[in-house]
């Protein structure tokens, strides 16, 4: 499957199937993860593959109870210090972005759902993951076959968001 259809057929997924996720399949998206770029390639990261149904339930009550119902959730955390900061910027933040959009489009590209988690009670997630002070929860999502099949959400038109030279 070509980069763009992948990106276009891709949709946050809520409900899925109770089919595990293959071994080959999790290990494949979180390739894609590992493989993203980072701030001076730090890889800041850790992520947390959670199929307990006791941690999946704890972890979904920090942020979205119907989360608990996929097979797998993964969590992806960070520790700040590592990539440390410019200016006002914490590298960590994008460093999280641009791995968990790696790890999802891979996943989309295997015919698994996702769903990006990025409100949650950072405390009671830390909690149920067991992680330790000084490293951050920054984002996690639902990964299993999808059990719905949203339809495609009006994007703004390349007009409304490119300028040429100067913000305009």
């Amino acid at each position: 499957m070509e980069l763009m259809d992948v990106i276009r057929q891709r949709r946050s997924i809520r409900k899925y199937k109770p089919d595990p996720v293959p071994q080959e399949a999790l290990d494949y998206v979180l390739e894609a993860a590992r493989l993203a770029p980072s701030w001076a390639n730090t890889q800041c990261w850790k992520f947390v593959v959670v199929t307990d149904p006791k941690v999946k339930s704890e972890l979904a009550k920090a942020g979205n109870e119907w989360t608990a119902h996929a097979p797998v959730l993964v969590a992806a955390c960070a520790d700040p210090s590592e990539p440390g900061t410019k200016g006002d910027q914490a590298y960590y933040m994008l460093d999280i972005g641009i791995a968990m959009e790696h790890l999802i489009l891979a996943a989309s590209e295997r015919g698994l759902g996702t769903c990006w988690i990025g409100w949650f009670k950072e405390d009671a997630a830390k909690r149920a993951l067991g992680v330790p002070e000084g490293i951050r929860v920054v984002a996690f999502t639902p990964l299993g076959y999808p059990n719905e099949a949203p339809s495609p959400k009006p994007r703004k038109a390349l007009s409304e968001i490119v300028c040429s030279n100067r913000y305009e």
